[in-house]
């Protein structure tokens, strides 16, 4: 099965072998052999091209889901033992930076045994990696309300709509509002609402909208480069606020919540347990 899996991916038996540490005529008669146990062609050929037959297609599904749920298995019985084996963490390119850096040293030395890894994401897309089983543990800056995920509030911050001080020099604020564009997240992101209840309460219609992929820190970046306008979390801009780099145009009534969320299928995980505890424990001294 595992071979299979292996040449699904890859519709290569050459690199099939070559993965696996097999030859390829071991990886043709598996196939052959799972092929007569099954009853179904799995593989077939078009010219050079290999492609899945429409039970090769299933058996695929079926194969994934199985691996998925051995994986699960092995990390719950690792578990048993105390923290081990891997922990992805997905958060913001500024949270992976500036805070968890930090957690991260700290709960390396409380736990060796443990292998860490920081996914940069955005909210929307730590949400996904969650549900996907791509991420172990998230952090975001939005609700999730979803029935699979556990969700903590680690702390709240204000939405500030921002400038950079050189472009506040010589504009009022009315028509900085009216000249210069406002930076936003490219596609769905997690202050959408937030930005409506901004617009909202200012009264505010850019006249024009850059869309920025990424993260906030690539925002907070063009606003000190003067590119316009951006509504971001006081924390991410706190040491600019307070040197005056970037000025404060308005502060949002509505605040940001920053949340620590995973699957509830693995609230008893001893890994997951043990870096939720120092992180729910250190995050306001961090932050």
């Amino acid at each position: 099965m595992k071979t299979f899996q292996v040449v699904a991916q890859h519709l290569n038996m050459t690199k099939a072998a070559k993965i696996l540490g097999y030859t390829q005529p071991t990886i043709t008669l598996q196939i052959q052999v799972l092929e007569r146990e099954l009853g179904h062609s799995l593989f077939t050929r078009i010219g050079k091209n290999t492609f899945l037959t429409p039970a090769g297609k299933k058996l695929q599904i079926h194969t994934d889901k199985l691996f998925n749920v051995v994986e699960e298995l092995e990390r719950d019985l690792e578990e048993l033992n105390g923290p081990s084996g891997r922990l992805s963490i997905a958060a913001s390119e500024y949270y992976c930076s500036h805070y968890l850096s930090i957690l991260v040293n700290a709960y390396i030395n409380l736990h060796p045994q443990v292998k860490l890894k920081l996914i940069p994401s955005n909210s929307l897309d730590v949400i996904e990696k969650i549900l996907s089983n791509e991420a172990d543990i998230g952090i975001i800056a939005c609700e999730c309300n979803h029935k699979d995920i556990e969700s903590h509030v680690l702390g709240e911050e204000r939405a500030v709509l921002v400038v950079a001080a050189e472009i506040f020099k010589d504009n009022t604020k009315e028509k900085i509002l009216e000249k210069y564009p406002f930076l936003a997240f490219h596609g769905n992101c997690s202050f959408d609402t937030l930005i409506k209840q901004c617009f909202s309460e200012m009264d505010y219609r850019p006249a024009s909208i850059i869309e920025f992929g990424g993260s906030d820190e690539t925002i907070r970046r063009a606003v000190l480069n003067q590119t316009g306008i951006a509504l971001l979390g006081e924390n991410v801009i706190k040491e600019e606020l307070a040197n005056g780099l970037l000025v404060p145009l308005h502060y949002c009534t509505q605040t940001i919540e920053t949340s620590l969320i995973y699957l509830k299928t693995r609230t008893e995980g001893a890994t997951i347990n043990s870096f939720s505890d120092l992180l729910k424990d250190a995050w306001v001294a961090t932050t």
